[in-house]
């Protein structure tokens, strides 16, 4: 039977201690990227899982796409679903929360913290993030039915008319600029809120506001890493989303660690 690690998720009720915010510095991201390539390396079948569980999702989202016709909805769904990557981390949280105290790694350990004791805080904040998701798509459909009408267009000549045309081109614009406070608005609210609600069983209110209070208390740090995020994820997407099955276990072992030295928890 695994063993519970200090902190973990108990059946108590949830903890009320707010956390307090270190200061950090870039040194700290570059130091919690290489501890997110190391966590990969101890423990690849875990990171790897994950990362081929979500990068088949993403494929899948794409075909449904291409087969409803809704191809013009490609980029936008790409930048949606990298929304969804903080929860499908949540696994790769407790692996390298294993790894850093030496506790055993096993499937039952790793994959059950999203239904084990705790879970109903976890629980609320995927929740956001679909609710983010849904949203951004409809936002997204309804800028191209406001840019293009209702035509349906082929793929090329759409290209053609982004790309060269003045009303194209503030389409692109204003939909990347929309697209930026999306992703603004779900890193700031998760990038510490997933790994805080794995580490101690408190409500997920508390590790939303804790998890804007480090971005705002570290801006420049916690938004290099997002724009790191950023960068990686679409990098990771140009050969068939299959970049992801590296990319997306170092950046979820590197937020663990970023967490860790964000994050301090009063004695």
């Amino acid at each position: 039977m695994d063993q519970p690690l200090p902190g973990e998720l108990t059946s108590r009720g949830p903890d009320k201690v707010v956390p307090d915010i270190n200061p950090i510095t870039l040194g700290d991201v570059a130091a919690a990227l290489r501890s997110g390539v190391s966590d990969l390396v101890k423990a690849p079948a875990y990171g790897l899982a994950v990362g081929v569980f979500y990068t088949a999702g993403g494929i899948l989202v794409y075909v449904l796409a291409a087969m409803t016709g809704l191809f013009y909805l490609a980029y936008p769904l790409a930048a949606g679903f990298a929304l969804l990557g903080p929860f499908c981390a949540i696994a790769l949280y407790e692996v390298s929360r294993r790894l850093e105290t030496g506790a055993p790694l096993s499937i039952r350990a790793v994959f059950g913290v999203v239904t084990g004791p705790g879970s109903h805080s976890l629980g609320w904040m995927p929740m956001l993030n679909l609710f983010a998701f849904f949203i951004w798509v409809d936002v997204a459909a309804a800028l191209y039915l406001g840019f293009f009408g209702l035509r349906r267009p082929e793929f090329l000549p759409l290209l053609t008319d982004i790309l060269t045309t003045p009303h194209g081109l503030l389409f692109l614009v204003l939909g990347n600029a929309v697209g930026a406070v999306f992703a603004l608005l779900i890193y700031s609210t998760t990038v510490v809120g997933y790994p805080l609600l794995l580490d101690r069983d408190t409500d997920f209110i508390t590790a939303i506001v804790t998890s804007v209070k480090s971005v705002r208390q570290n801006p420049v740090p916690m938004l290099a890493f997002g724009a790191i995020i950023g960068v990686l994820m679409f990098i990771a997407m140009l050969p068939v989303l299959l970049g992801l099955i590296v990319v997306l276990p170092v950046l979820g072992h590197a937020t663990w660690h970023l967490y860790r030295r964000v994050v301090r928890w009063p004695d």
